[in-house]
């Protein structure tokens, strides 16, 4: 273990700068969500692909319905019907002098249409006329099917939804390094793509360890506790964009979990563990890995630090195995290795995902809120569990400072932080707090 104090920043680089973003794969669409994209993608097929109806209603011509009022409505005979999906009227027809073509929403434009009359302004094609009468004799045009009166005028283009007045072939649909999120996914379906090349969600196994540790649902005896980090931590690297693998808690045997880490190796793009990495004589995480670097492999192996930061003093990172799969060590206690897994794992996660513009969660300026001065350790950089008011522009500690008050950590939204050269916070004092949601 390095008797080297580490700063919170000088980790966390240390970690940016080993991590690497993963290969690119091809993804169909519904695998793709929450990926990065790797190359820009072009449109091939015009959005829409043809000019179409926006609306229920009647394909005209102008000129039939200019001057249309309710008094004098434009009395047109309707020759047929043309549906979403159809490919327009049969045959060879066209909208001529005196005629409409009954229309639904999303079907394409007739030809000799030049606007579309929503249903709304027309008897919808109930009353009788005209075109009824000429139904009855040999010579009423082929295919007409009734007549219908327009109450209102309308201008070239009303009511129609242009080809490519979304997007052209030849645009950019989406940058390379574009988030693919559900109105993404929309897009590249709606231009036709079905795969996309992104880089994959990472794969996080995380594990607890620790012979005291049961799983939720089971009875306690003496001296035991519920597993609640591999849980938090699990959950954590999911909202972080990642898949993630919880391993059940390992005892206090350094064979039986460098042995479980090997074979988690298969499906880890990255290992994070939790327990195990203080000075106590039972810190199994460091007895299994401080020496697991392979000689052969320069840059292999765990480095165990201390960290001037409050909670999460002791920290462990480096690289397992053949693949140099990244592995974070993070303190036991649940609010440390929360507050860890926030500041380190997650943006190493993202970092893993090409993501380059938000690895961390945000960080805004705040009021503290409080009734008397908040203390802190000289030269340690504390975060403590907060509550933030947006409107007020506030932030409220919530519950102590204790690490293992895992209520407390339940009830804030954010983390209070308090630099190195802080060691009281006066009522009033601006800091900067971390959202955590």
């Amino acid at each position: 273990m390095s008797s080297t104090i580490w700063s919170v920043d000088e980790h966390l680089d240390d970690i940016l700068a080993t991590v690497r973003p993963l290969e690119p794969i091809e993804l169909q669409l519904p695998d793709a969500q929450g990926c990065v994209l790797v190359k820009d993608v072009v449109v091939e097929v015009a959005l829409p692909p043809f000019d179409n109806s926006s609306m229920d209603g009647y394909a005209v011509r102008i000129a039939d319905v200019e001057g249309a009022s309710e008094e004098f409505p434009a009395v047109l005979t309707v020759i047929g019907d043309v549906a979403a999906g159809s490919a327009g009227l049969d045959g060879d027809q066209v909208v001529g002098p005196g005629q409409a073509a009954r229309i639904m929403t999303g079907a394409p434009l007739p030809a000799g249409a030049e606007a579309v009359v929503p249903v709304e302004w027309t008897d919808g094609g109930t009353g009788e006329g005209p075109a009824a009468a000429m139904r009855a004799h040999s010579d009423a045009p082929e295919g007409a099917t009734g007549e219908v009166r327009v109450h209102r005028s309308v201008e070239a283009g009303a009511h129609v939804r242009e080809r490519g007045s979304d997007v052209k072939p030849g645009d950019l649909a989406l940058r390379a390094g574009s988030i693919v999120g559900p109105p993404q996914i929309g897009l590249l379906a709606a231009i036709g793509c079905s795969t996309v090349v992104v880089r994959p969600r990472p794969r996080v196994v995380v594990l607890s360890t620790g012979s005291e540790l049961v799983q939720p649902g089971e009875e306690l005896t003496g001296g035991q506790i519920y597993d609640s980090n591999s849980f938090a931590l699990t959950a954590a690297a999911r909202d972080a964009g990642a898949i993630a693998y919880r391993v059940g808690a390992v005892t206090d045997d350094a064979e039986t979990l460098r042995a479980t880490i090997e074979d988690q190796l298969i499906r880890a793009d990255i290992i994070v563990t939790t327990g195990g990495v203080s000075v106590g004589a039972y810190d199994v995480v460091k007895e299994a890995l401080s020496s697991v670097g392979d000689e052969d492999e320069p840059g292999s192996g765990i480095d165990f630090r201390k960290l001037a930061m409050q909670p999460g003093k002791p920290q462990g990172f480096g690289s397992i195995g053949p693949d140099h799969t990244p592995l974070l060590a993070l303190p036991g206690n649940p609010v440390s290795s929360y507050v860890s897994f926030e500041l380190f794992v997650r943006p190493a996660i993202r970092a893993l995902m090409g993501r380059t513009d938000d690895l961390h969660r945000p960080t805004v300026r705040a009021v503290l809120a409080v009734d008397k001065a908040l203390t802190s350790p000289a030269g340690r950089r504390q975060f403590l569990r907060g509550t933030y008011d947006e409107e007020a522009g506030t932030v409220t500690p919530v519950g102590g400072s204790g690490s293992h008050l895992i209520a407390a950590l339940a009830q804030a939204d954010a983390l209070i932080v308090l630099p190195e050269d802080t060691t009281s916070a006066e009522p009033g004092t601006e800091t900067d707090v971390i959202l955590l949601r």
